[in-house]
């Protein structure tokens, strides 16, 4: 027993030295930023390393904020334990989208929501020019580069069509403008929290989900959901991987017709963002997890279906990519240092998914030798309470954040272009032990509310 308590002290104590390691390498990341800049101007980021600037401040959405943060740390462990699934997956839903409203309107209606997605690099910019879809399909790819006659915005150009289509569907529904579009994206980026419950459970693994949703709601990385096109692409991909867990462990009706809906999910998001095909990654361990591949074949034509219509509607996936690699280093991205943003990137990272998430990453990392091992055929079983699907599934998530970072696609801007990798990682706060969840619960919301209101933050 007492080697038992001993044992659980020293966890306790290697958490809190990883949260506080994380926040070092922040400040490192903040002093080293500062100089380069200071030198040449070469980040082209007024905050290093976060894409934002220095003001304080508090705005309308301040109070609910708070009162957001107090009423999950105080209740959110208890509700999430007893609440009924369904239940818990709308009040999730529900609690998430409250965060992300709150947090945006702390900087108001139209600097936090309106203007968010009107700024010049965003898809609203160029909306007006998809009066002709098909043509502006056949062609989107001459209009890439910064040398090509009219341009793309920098956001329209660094992705695929699939995102600006979005923005151009809600006008033809007639809800057009920033605030539409900024709506849709919190209501739609709320739903990520409730997607990842959804697949542990499928997984088996409900007591880990339910453990892990206070978290999933109070994320910091809220702060760039709201309202950013990335919080949608996360949402996406996040239900893709939902339902192939759901066809994969057989727990639907249709089990073949949810792989497909999953595979037409998971292609409408490499359409959305380039660097989410890695999230092919946790998609073959969800398949891994449940043992099984039957689900592939129906998930592969989901796939073909999304990419065989944009091909055949002009638009070439691989064509797109290798000029945007070309746009890319045309714009600041030629300047930004990769020896910086290499490290600089991770540090961004523990910011979005917060000093709880840090401490649950240890223990994941900790557990994944152990977790390989007794997911092998014939392998010993795992002990109770370990949930070893959990801890493969956010290593895979992991690794495709590590592939993104070396890549040097992503230098900067990474608090919110790698939220759908960030989203994975945030689970792995259920192993943190249970008499501490609501302390870590605390800093959590302390440090979204911290960097809300001391700087406006960018995409």
């Amino acid at each position: 027993m007492r080697a038992l308590e001993d044992e659980t002290r020293t966890g306790r104590r290697r958490d809190v030295l990883a949260a506080a390691a994380a926040a070092v390498l922040f400040a490192v990341a903040a002093v080293v930023g500062t100089l380069i800049q200071r030198a040449d101007h070469s980040l082209y980021v007024d905050w290093a390393p976060l894409y934002a600037d220095w003001l304080p401040h508090v705005g309308p959405g301040t109070p609910a904020a708070l009162a957001v943060a107090a009423a999950v740390v105080v209740h959110g462990p208890r509700l999430a334990a007893r609440l009924p699934w369904r239940g818990l997956l709308g009040a999730v839903w529900a609690a998430a989208m409250a965060w992300i409203w709150s947090l945006a309107l702390v900087d108001g209606w139209q600097r936090g929501v309106a203007e968010r997605l009107t700024a010049r690099h965003e898809y609203l910019r160029g909306v007006d020019r998809f009066h002709d879809i098909g043509a502006a399909l056949r062609g989107f790819t001459g209009h890439i580069l910064l040398t090509q006659p009219d341009h793309w915005p920098a956001h329209i150009a660094g992705h695929p069509p699939g995102a600006v289509l979005t923005f151009v569907g809600l006008e033809r529904l007639g809800l057009g403008g920033g605030g539409w579009a900024g709506a849709f994206c919190v209501t739609v980026g709320g739903s990520a929290a409730a997607a990842v419950l959804v697949t542990l459970r499928a997984l088996g693994r409900e007591r880990a989900a339910r453990a892990a949703a206070p978290f999933l709601v109070l994320a910091p990385g809220a702060v760039w959901v709201g309202a950013s096109a990335d919080g949608y692409f996360t949402a996406v991909a996040a239900w893709g991987l939902a339902l192939l867990a759901l066809a994969a462990t057989r727990t639907v009706r249709a089990p073949g017709a949810v792989a497909f809906g999953a595979g037409l999910l998971l292609g409408l998001t490499v359409y959305l963002s380039y660097g989410l095909a890695l999230l092919a990654l946790p998609a073959a361990v969800v398949l891994l997890l449940a043992r099984t591949a039957r689900p592939l074949p129906f998930a592969l034509t989901g796939v073909a279906v999304v990419a065989g219509a944009f091909t055949l509607a002009g638009f070439q996936w691989w064509e797109g990519y290798s000029l945007l690699v070309e746009r890319y280093y045309q714009g600041v991205a030629a300047d930004r240092p990769y020896g910086y943003w290499v490290w600089a990137n991770l540090a961004v990272a523990t910011v979005a998914a917060g000093p709880a998430c840090v401490a649950g990453v240890r223990r994941m990392l900790s557990a994944v030798p152990d977790a390989v091992r007794r997911l092998r055929p014939g392998g010993p079983g795992a002990p109770g309470g370990v949930p070893d699907g959990l801890v493969v599934l956010a290593f895979a998530a992991l690794l495709a954040l590590v592939v993104a970072d070396l890549s040097g696609m992503s230098k900067a801007e990474t608090e919110r272009i790698w939220l759908p990798f960030i989203l994975w990682l945030l689970p792995t706060t259920a192993l943190l032990p249970a008499v501490d969840r609501r302390r870590w619960l605390l800093a959590q919301a302390c440090l979204a509310l911290l960097v809300n209101h001391l700087l406006l933050t960018g995409w």
